[in-house]
This record gives structure tokens, sequence and C-alpha cells, in this order.
């Protein structure tokens, strides 16, 4: 790598932090939008969005340390800034545990579009689910399809380059799940055929997570991967962070 090269990447990743430093909110830290400060324009910046799968414990403040989380946004960027120092990239974590699609609509300006990502990924529906079964919201899968279709519809109106990565949501029979198998699988699996039908629609590249996670219980139980049911175990992380890689590569090219 060039010592021009050095200095463009230290000068963007400089740029950004400031840039978003300066704008922390309490509850949503860098929020600002993403200067593109390279003059060839092969900057990137990729952007997670979701609930506690991809929020993983995350920082709200300054911390670099903890900012990406624990879960697989983190090992997806701590790989590729690692394999490809040499790369114009820039990694946002804005999951935030608990959240729905209703949820992900009402900060979608603030968290996504104002953020300008080119690399957009989106794992959203669990949360659906479980509201519907602990009666916290009556809504509907023909509900959840009409809000996420909003969603990416306003995405990619004020986003028309962006290139989206949409995560199937997933379930594995453990835990809290497992107490209830039968309506979490009757609930999880429309809303699943939901979000492939929509990652068709919108021409994005669309992660199989269920059957992923379904052909890791050849190589080992359930409690190995996901340990409520829910939330993914480290290899379960690892498992996403893999395909993801893989998947991205093979469509988008990214990172080269």
């Amino acid at each position: 790598m060039t010592v021009d090269k050095t200095n463009k990447r230290r000068n963007f990743i400089k740029q950004v932090g400031l840039t978003a430093l300066g704008t922390i909110a309490a509850s949503h830290a860098f929020a600002a939008p993403l200067s593109k400060v390279f003059d060839d324009g092969s900057a990137k910046t990729i952007l997670f969005q979701g609930d506690s799968i991809t929020d993983g414990g995350r920082s709200y403040d300054k911390d670099w340390n903890h900012i990406m989380g624990q879960s697989f946004p983190y090992l997806i960027s701590g790989r590729l800034w690692f394999d490809h120092p040499d790369k114009q990239m820039m990694f946002l974590n804005r999951g935030i545990s608990g959240h729905t699609v209703t949820d992900l609509q009402a900060r979608w300006q603030k968290d996504t579009l104002d953020l300008k990502p080119d690399i957009l990924n989106i794992l959203v529906g669990v949360n659906d689910v479980y509201h519907v079964i602990h009666n916290i919201s009556p809504n509907t899968t023909e509900q959840f399809k009409t809000d996420y279709d909003a969603l990416l519809s306003q995405t990619k109106a004020a986003l028309p380059d962006v290139k989206l990565v949409i995560c199937e949501p997933f379930i594995l029979p453990v835990g809290q799940v497992n107490n209830d198998l039968k309506r979490w699988q009757d609930e999880i699996t429309p809303r699943q055929a939901v979000v492939k039908e929509l990652a068709q629609k919108y021409n994005a590249v669309f992660i199989p997570l269920q059957s992923i996670f379904n052909a890791a219980l050849k190589k080992a139980p359930a409690d190995f991967w996901i340990w409520d049911g829910i939330h993914p175990m480290p290899a379960g992380h690892e498992l996403i962070a893999r395909e993801w890689v893989k998947a991205v590569k093979k469509n988008y090219g990214f990172p080269g």
C-alpha cells in the first residue's frame, strides 16, 4: 500500500469519526451524514440495520472498542478491515435491541437515509413475531409486509444506487421458541416468505438464514448455534458473518 493511499484512508476514518462524533444524541450515536472525501469515489459505507441480533450489545457513545457490538457486524467489519486495509471502508451498526419493522420506520431517516450507505444490510422480523406471541402487538403478516415494503420503497427512492442485503429472520427449536414451537413456526414462516419476496422485488441479495441454520444442525445441536431459539451463540454469529461475506462478494464483488 502506498503512503498516499494510507494517508487517504486515515483521513477518511478521521473525518468520518469527527463528523459523526460531533452529532451524538443520547439514544443514537453517530447519526450525522458521512462525507465521501475521496475524489475517486471509491469510499464505501456499509450499514447494518435491525434488532438485537444486529445490535450485539454495541455502545452508543464514542467507544470504538465496542461501537460495532459483539455480533455478526463486528465479525464482518473486523475481518474485512483486517483483510483489506488498503480499501476505503466504513462499517456502521445501527441495530437496536427489541426493534420491529415499525420501529425501524420511526428512525429510518436519521439512522439510515441520512447516513447514505453504499451497502445496506437489514435483518428484522423475529421481534414482530415475538410481539404477536406475547400479545404485545397484533400486527399481522400483511401489516409486516406493508411496513417492510414501504421501508424499502423509501430507501430506493432516497438512495437509488444503494446495494441491499436482506437477511431472513430465523429461529431454532431451543429455549423459549421450543416451548411453543408450532406457534413460532406458524408466525415466522409467512414472514420469511414476505422477506424473500421483497428481496426479489427490490433486487436485493437475499441471505436465507433459516435454511443455513437448519443445515448447521447436521454439525451440532440447536443450542450450539442459538441459545434461546432467537439469539445466536458465538458460532451462530460466525455462521451469519461467513455467509454474508460470501454472498456479498459473489453478488456485489465487495470488497473486491
